[in-house]
């Protein structure tokens, strides 16, 4: 020791036995060095399949929301153009209803809308939609009403072309997308496309609402009457919001 620290005597000497026990040490440390690195991936691994799955409900959250502001945009854009309809030109009172329910009775055409007496509406009120007229109230509650669409067999509304004022009244077929036209005798002033609106008599609906186009016309020779089909204008089957309307302007 004393030779050592004097003199140096044994610095070679732990030099070369040093280069003979790192090979031990390397050995001996690397089972730890396995086991460190195995731990780490493990807790990498786990961390990034808790980020993924974090990630997923966030991305299943955003999508869920994207498509109920879609909803609502959609909605908001019918609303606008329910209250930019014609109920609304002509300055009738009107109410906003929303559909309930649809019967699924496949020999009528009615749906329930969530208005009824402590809303005002009564027996015979007519039904609009933002591009024409759908029916008209038949049953009232007290927090709900039955409309009966203009396509039920049950139901008629005399109507008139806009373009020659040829009067005529459309009758339900059942059918969701077809009226006919009853007693239109062969030379009455109608063609097709023509635009049908309520003519006003009856005192239901009043005048000028859009009804239907005339879609077919049958003409058979020696008949006094010829075969008229139409197609309603409103959207029946599509429709969510309804316009209720007053006759009589709001006082």
């Amino acid at each position: 020791m004393v030779m050592d620290y004097k003199q140096q005597q044994l610095a070679q000497f732990r030099a070369a036995l040093s280069v003979l026990v790192t090979p031990i040490f390397l050995l001996v440390d690397t089972p730890f060095d396995v086991l460190l690195h195995v731990q780490d991936h493990f807790h990498t691994r786990q961390a990034l399949i808790r980020e993924n799955t974090n990630l997923n409900k966030n991305q299943l959250l955003l999508n869920v929301r994207l498509q109920r502001l879609q909803a609502l945009e959609t909605e908001n854009k019918r609303l606008r153009l329910l209250l930019d309809s014609e109920a609304v030109t002509h300055q009738h009172q009107v109410l906003i209803a929303e559909i309930l329910k649809i019967d699924l009775d496949p020999f009528s055409r009615r749906v329930i809308i969530n208005k009824g007496s402590e809303h005002g509406v009564y027996v015979g009120q007519p039904i609009v939609d933002a591009y024409g007229i759908v029916g008209q109230i038949i049953e009232v509650g007290l927090f709900d009403s039955v409309v009966l669409l203009i396509t039920d067999i049950n139901h008629a509304i005399p109507v008139q072309s806009n373009r020659s004022g040829a009067r005529a009244v459309a009758m339900g077929t059942g059918a969701d997308h077809e009226l006919i036209l009853t007693h239109v005798t062969t030379t009455a002033d109608i063609k097709i496309g023509d635009l049908l609106v309520s003519s006003g008599l009856g005192g239901h609906f009043p005048q000028g609402y859009p009804v239907a186009r005339v879609a077919k016309i049958i003409a058979t020779p020696g008949e006094t009457f010829a075969q008229v089909t139409v197609t309603p204008v409103a959207q029946l089957d599509k429709m969510r919001e309804v316009l209720l309307l007053w006759i009589e302007p709001e006082k």
